[in-house]
């Protein structure tokens, strides 16, 4: 038996109509989200079962059910994001909360670890299941494995892949398939980065957390404004510069006597061109990265993509990316800039 997602607004009924997937960091978060018009909020609770377990952000039991309500009320969706790997020593803590969102009526669980998906098609059948973008499948070979085996109704894929490959998955799988639109970039392949545990032992994959806040410090010195993590220089911002969160992907770094972004430069991804693209591929969901960022980012975000997704459904041929939308997102991208990321290899 496969169940059903929480039944949609009369506008939201047509297969081919593009879900907007936006971030809840927290109840006004997700409140603000639904009123901008998000189809879906994806949420976690306030423990390592989620992969943005940092101090002040996410859920309890409380809020959790207070969101459901008021995101079913306005025929809106709540997926719970449970997309870290448990081990032998917590495997009951993760287990406890698949049990708890069935019992809260989440919409679908976004899990990462085959043995939870087995759990959750065993004793919760009628509980819909996504692909996190942690499990790291970037076929459709391993999409479909995932749907074959544990029922996986949709896959959210990695921003690793360009646009042909996107294609290719979406016309060589029946899942339906989630694409990251807009938001923080990730160099790594989901579910893979070692970085982080290898600064400060803490695995983001197991401890729900790049960068944990406990290891973080920020440091005024003659030189300017140090970040470290776990006692590891990261940057060096002079005055007036805006000192970024430390991750060791996104800092700078002295090689060969050049100091620069030698992993990765602080920009957001933003697919707004690209858009029709993905409608005509048959992108299901477009996703909106950001449940560490404020209720002002969420509405923002949210306002822009619900008015270009609703253009591109009306008329994907006459779509254009208007400057004023550019314009808003500017101001909340990493860098106050943005790319297309690896959907766009002028090489391929």
């Amino acid at each position: 038996m496969v169940a059903k997602l929480f039944s949609p607004a009369p506008s939201m009924t047509s297969n081919s109509r593009i879900e907007l997937v936006c971030p809840a960091g927290s109840l006004p978060a997700l409140k603000t989200a639904v009123d901008h018009g998000a189809d879906c909020v994806y949420l976690g609770f306030k423990d390592a079962t989620n992969a943005r377990n940092f101090t002040g952000l996410n859920f309890d039991a409380k809020a959790m059910r207070e969101g459901v309500r008021y995101a079913h009320d306005r025929r809106r969706k709540v997926l719970l994001a449970l997309n870290t790997y448990p081990q032998a020593s917590n495997w009951a803590t993760w287990t406890a909360t698949i049990d708890r969102a069935a019992d809260l009526g989440i919409d679908a669980v976004i899990l990462a670890d085959p043995g939870l998906m087995a759990y959750a098609q065993k004793t919760h059948p009628q509980l819909r299941l996504h692909l996190s973008v942690q499990g790291s499948a970037t076929s459709y070979e391993a999409i479909n494995f995932y749907a074959e085996r544990f029922g996986i109704q949709r896959a959210v894929l990695p921003r690793v892949l360009s646009l042909p490959q996107v294609e290719q998955v979406i016309a060589n799988t029946g899942v339906e398939i989630e694409v990251f639109g807009f938001g923080g970039l990730c160099v790594m392949v989901e579910g893979r980065c070692a970085l982080s545990a290898y600064a400060t032992g803490e695995s983001p994959n197991c401890n729900g957390a790049c960068s944990p806040g406990k290891h973080v410090r920020w440091e005024q010195t003659p030189n300017g404004m140090e970040t470290r993590l776990n006692g590891i220089l990261i940057d060096r911002f002079g005055d007036g510069e805006r000192a970024g969160y430390p991750t060791l992907c996104k800092g700078r770094f002295d090689v060969n006597g050049e100091t620069y972004y030698a992993i990765e430069e602080p920009t957001s991804l933003n697919t707004l061109e690209l858009l029709p693209d993905l409608a005509r591929a048959g992108v299901r969901a477009i996703k909106i990265e950001g449940r560490q960022r404020s209720p002002a980012y969420v509405a923002q975000v949210t306002r822009v993509w619900r008015e270009a997704i609703d253009r591109v459904m009306r008329d994907a041929d006459s779509f254009r990316v208007q400057p004023a939308w550019i314009a808003e997102l500017d101001k909340v991208s990493e860098g106050r800039s943005h790319t297309l990321g690896a959907y766009y290899r002028p090489w391929k």
